[in-house]
């Protein structure tokens, strides 16, 4: 049995607090900035296919939405707007967090099983493996250790306590997607490393970086793995978002998101990982090919401002959307009460989630909201 933390109401914040949180992103603005000014810089795309709509020379682009780019003059705008704001402050203590049930998970070889662990990295246990999408177990998600957004809930347990992983999904190169330190873990875990799927480019920082259990995929590419309760497919399909890792690389690597077909009961079973994405007919196409999902994971958190966001992150109301789009039995969100990257609270789909469930007339219990470390038995293999 797990048990919710008591729970204490947050101490009022004083003068010295608010000013302090006003002026918190300066230092990470002052290089994101650079960053974006230097982003126009050149780069040559290894895998360019002048076949793929989506290819480009220099990297890579959406399929709806032109080479998107997030423009130095914008950025500057968004962050002159931040530091004049009195922004809500977040509330850690409404995240949700039990510890996991680490025996169950241990023992697991046969239901399909979903573990949220923070942000975007979730435990995924299907056909006797274990699938951990874009794992980030460090403090800060950041280029640098000194500054940048810091994790403000605390993790539910340590990644060396989590079962051996057998598979890493990796949508992009973001920070708060992509951790180095936590890459470097998985890649040194006693068994062995894990397999890394990921997207077109990022194969290359992995290299350079001595991983070599690597396996790139490009939209619409199939990965059959071989796993104990059958062959479990992986699909890497396109979603509406970007990448950047350097001043010097906008959008030089690919970004995506991941089907998980799996087999329970000699019944096929599907996961949607959508990764990181704004709201794009992308969504209606995967719900067309594949013909539903029997679960989804679909980002809620980090979309404030919307003029600058909102091409690129989805809100709670586009969020539902998607869940309808790609006809999904099940949605749970993510992408949300860990890190403030935006300028809405880390606990705001608490709040405007079930609002937006309501809008579209989806039931409450078909996208919910977990609490971090909470298991879900999707399917068990016996009745």
């Amino acid at each position: 049995m797990t048990s919710r933390r008591a729970r204490r109401p947050p101490a009022p914040r004083s003068a010295a607090e608010r000013a302090q949180a006003r002026t918190q992103p300066r230092t990470l603005a002052l290089a994101l900035a650079l960053a974006l000014a230097l982003s126009g810089c050149a780069t040559v795309n290894p895998y360019h296919d002048a076949s793929r709509p989506h290819h480009r020379p220099d990297g890579f682009n959406n399929l709806h939405l032109d080479n998107w780019r997030a423009d130095a003059p914008s950025f500057w705008k968004w962050q002159w707007e931040r530091l004049g704001a009195d922004r809500a402050a977040d509330d850690p203590q409404r995240i949700g967090r039990v510890m996991p049930d680490l025996a169950r998970l241990h023992a697991n070889r046969a239901d399909v099983t979903v573990t949220w662990i923070a942000h975007s990295t979730v435990l995924w246990q299907a056909n006797g493996l274990n699938i951990l999408t874009d794992p980030h177990f460090g403090p800060r998600a950041s280029p640098v250790p000194f500054a940048g957004p810091r994790r403000l809930v605390p993790l539910p347990t340590a990644l060396s306590s989590l079962p051996r992983i057998d598979v890493v999904l990796l949508s992009h190169n973001h920070y708060d997607h992509l951790d180095h330190g936590t890459v470097q873990a998985l890649n040194a875990q006693p068994g062995g490393p894990p397999l890394f799927v990921v997207p077109l480019g990022v194969d290359l920082w992995m290299r350079e970086r001595g991983i070599t259990r690597v396996q790139r995929m490009d939209w619409w590419d199939r990965l059959a793995l071989p796993a104990p309760g059958g062959e479990l497919a992986v699909h890497f399909v396109p979603v509406q978002h970007w990448s950047s890792r350097t001043p010097w690389d906008r959008n030089a690597t690919l970004w995506g998101g991941f089907v998980v077909e799996a087999t329970v009961g000699g019944q096929p079973y599907r996961l949607l990982f959508t990764g990181d994405t704004g709201y794009s007919p992308d969504f209606k196409t995967l719900g067309e090919r594949f013909g539903g999902f029997d679960f989804a994971l679909i980002p809620v958190g980090c979309y404030e401002p919307r003029w600058f966001h909102g091409s690129m992150h989805v809100d709670e109301e586009e969020a539902v959307r998607i869940h309808v789009d790609v006809r999904s039995r099940l949605s749970m969100g993510v992408h949300w009460g860990t890190f403030r990257l935006c300028d809405e609270p880390i606990h705001a789909p608490l709040d405007r989630l079930p609002a937006a469930r309501a809008r579209h007339g989806v039931a409450d219990d078909a996208f919910v909201l977990s609490r971090m470390g909470e298991t879900r038995v999707l399917k068990a293999a016996r009745p």
